[in-house]
């Protein structure tokens, strides 16, 4: 693809996916699951910590603002802003793919200045699974790992995105070949690897297949959010076959709740870590991903939408998103994420 070809599809994207009907028109399944009320917690509000550790990197939150853009006009103001809060307020940032990167001889200087200007960000690169085999089938390593460098990821998000692929006028749904590709790409980069969904989730037969991947993290990323075949079939024409095929998979996969249940019974606490992403709106939803069994919780449009009116109006939303997990901590008892993570205190409604 040539480089206006890639920086037209990714401006597409960051308009389309704004828009309400890009949203799967099914739940999350957090809209079932309640947490358990304790009416007589015994512990001061202020008390409750949201401190929690990521590869080893403490942080002040359980947050993770997931991969979006990337490589095209607009884009680095921002991943800037995004970027500049996360740093403040100890949440994990994702980019979007850098796969420009990869193809071309281009450098996106704005993600590669994010770490210099925010030197406590937790930066997590990001690259497709169509990409990563082309990657190791050419041999391509050095220049992963030069890219890796010069973000200053602390990982890489190698991202999965089937469905996408195959409704993309572009798309590329070649697919043979990556848990080779994954496998090699683990000893190659020396980073740890987190493999994460686009939004149609994790089923307990793919879990049991990638068993034995030495990732690091697995984003479920589940279906109840922006959805990327109704995204690339709203990029198509409108008598196009993709926008037939957008609405038909529009609903496609597999709920975030039902998805970190099948991480959680896939791996019983031995394996990867469990990030939890896809249609989050609040810190509601976060705390029922905690309590379900994750271990941080993401979000993409919503923070896309808040950050791009400014910086205060996202300042705001991020503290009201941590001031809304804390009460829930509070009123189910978990003086800490561990506690609530740990602890059965959920039903299904």
């Amino acid at each position: 693809m040539t480089d206006s070809g890639f920086i037209h599809r990714k401006a597409d994207h960051l308009r389309i996916a704004l828009l309400p009907e890009s949203r799967s028109s099914s739940g999350t399944g957090l809209e079932r699951i309640r947490l358990e009320h304790d009416s007589l917690p015994d512990l001061d509000l202020e008390s409750v910590d949201l401190r929690t550790e990521v590869f080893g990197i403490g942080l002040a939150t359980p947050f993770f603002i997931a991969g979006m853009t990337a490589g095209h006009p607009g884009a680095d103001e921002l991943n800037d802003r995004l970027a500049r809060h996360a740093a403040k307020r100890g949440w994990v940032f994702g980019v979007g793919s850098q796969r420009r990167e990869i193809d071309t001889a281009y450098r996106d200087s704005g993600v590669h200045g994010l770490r210099e200007r925010h030197p406590e960000l937790v930066l997590v690169s990001n690259l497709g699974i169509a990409q990563l085999i082309e990657v190791a089938r050419q041999k391509k390593w050095p220049a992963l790992r030069e890219m890796l460098e010069r973000s200053g990821a602390s990982a890489l998000a190698i991202h999965l995105n089937p469905v996408q692929e195959c409704v993309q006028v572009e798309g590329t749904p070649r697919f043979r070949g990556s848990l080779q590709a994954l496998r090699e790409l683990c000893s190659e980069t020396g980073l740890p690897v987190l493999l994460k969904e686009t939004g149609s989730g994790m089923s307990r037969n793919f879990l049991e297949r990638i068993r034995n991947l030495p990732v690091r993290a697995l984003d479920v990323s589940g279906m109840g959010g922006t959805h990327w075949g109704r995204v690339e079939g709203l990029r198509a024409g409108e008598e196009s076959m993709e926008r037939i095929l957008g609405r038909t998979f529009g609903d496609w996969g597999i709920p975030t709740a039902e998805s970190i249940l099948n991480a959680v019974d896939a791996f019983s606490g031995q394996g990867p870590a469990i990030w939890a992403s896809g249609g989050m709106r609040n810190g509601l939803d976060a705390a029922k991903c905690l309590a379900l069994g994750a271990s941080r919780v993401g979000f993409a449009g919503t923070a896309l939408r808040v950050a791009m009116d400014g910086d205060e109006a996202l300042e705001k939303w991020m503290t009201t998103v941590e001031q809304e997990l804390r009460i829930a901590m509070f009123c189910t008892h978990s003086e800490t994420v561990r506690e609530l993570c740990a602890g059965k205190k959920w039903s299904r409604v």
